[in-house]
């Protein structure tokens, strides 16, 4: 059974073609994608109008580039999967007309899929995929959430930020030390050649006892920091700054993630979603595990951010589980917000 997915929740267009069988991994045969950040630069951040427009452009001449590239044709393609939900509605829409076109021209079923469930399966296509059941921290875009994971749509939300997302920490501080877009990744390399002590940062819910997260307040401090620099600020407090931040924002990630593994006694945790590229997380975070004898698995580098190999992946491995998750009913919406936890069952 070959799968069609196609990613266009935000600011990349992603299309890949997954082969799965009745049971097993399913196996990644092309991918191709296209990210809006040069676009978006100009702007300091995702233009819904304009990121929309771009998807319509991108998606068929991705489409085709990944069919040449797996050997196929249209008549090789069984199911259709896209991204439903949750993301900017205008993006979603286009993925869901061209997704929901393309099955009906070919008379094939299609599957709506969750973008975070792409997220927290995507590393069953990476050299060491996990097993059920693991804890899984999300850190994708607007989403950080620790869950509990028993099998595919078998979700328990654990935690969930209640204000900024680490990703828009990540983002937005980098804006306040005057970095580029996407700002995650510039204050993450601006940060390796400063100081983590030099700056002291809050860590919001630290010691709270529960999963949740917080990172507004962290947001607000590097803010004040940064004012007290002052414009003429030089390179080296920027440096210091950007890694005092990134280090107050993983101190966060990595407890919360040491207290869900041990208050669920399991011994296996995905990290998915585009900050778990980030270096040091990974760092920390694979240290802290090896101490407690627990394993951590990680997307390939090239599926950590949004991509149709993970949308196609989660609608293989629905499939494999329930067939009528496919349907031929053509007609579509889409769930700008849509709560992954709901996603275990099926969402009219």
């Amino acid at each position: 059974m070959n799968i069609l997915g196609i990613e266009s929740s935000c600011d990349e267009t992603g299309v890949a073609l997954v082969r799965a069988a009745a049971s097993g991994t399913p196996t990644l045969l092309a991918h191709a994608l296209h990210s809006q950040i040069d676009m978006h630069q100009a702007y300091g951040g995702v233009v819904p109008e304009l990121a929309s427009r771009d998807h319509i452009r991108r998606v068929l001449p991705l489409a085709r580039q990944v069919m040449h590239e797996a050997g196929a044709t249209l008549a090789d393609i069984d199911v259709v999967a896209y991204t439903r939900g949750p993301g900017l509605a205008g993006a979603l829409l286009v993925g869901a007309g061209v997704a929901c076109s393309l099955a009906a021209a070919l008379a094939r079923p299609v599957v709506g899929v969750h973008h975070l469930e792409g997220h927290l399966l995507s590393p069953f296509l990476s050299a060491d995929p996990p097993e059920f059941p693991f804890i899984a921290l999300l850190v994708s875009g607007g989403h950080t959430q620790l869950m509990r994971v028993e099998d595919v749509g078998r979700y328990e939300l654990l935690g969930e930020t209640i204000d900024d997302a680490a990703g828009e920490a990540f983002d937005k501080s980098a804006k306040l030390l005057g970095l580029g877009y996407p700002g995650g990744p510039a204050l993450a390399r601006l940060a390796e050649f400063g100081d983590a002590s030099s700056f002291t940062l809050p860590r919001p819910l630290l010691h709270s006892g529960t999963l949740d997260f917080s990172f507004a307040g962290l947001k607000t401090a590097v803010r004040t920091q940064a004012l007290k620099l002052g414009s003429n600020v030089c390179e080296q407090d920027k440096a210091n700054l950007a890694a005092s931040t990134q280090q107050a924002i993983v101190d966060v990630l990595v407890r919360k993630s040491v207290q869900a593994l041990r208050d669920t006694g399991l011994k296996r945790i995905v990290v998915a979603g585009g900050v778990g590229a980030n270096a040091l997380l990974r760092e920390q975070l694979n240290r802290e595990c090896a101490k407690r004898q627990v394993r951590v698995h990680y997307p390939e580098l090239a599926l950590c951010t949004d991509n149709g190999a993970m949308i196609a992946l989660a609608a293989a491995m629905r499939l494999q589980r329930d067939s009528a998750a496919a349907s031929t009913d053509y007609a579509f919406n889409v769930l700008p917000r849509w709560p992954l936890a709901t996603a275990n069952a099926a969402v009219s």
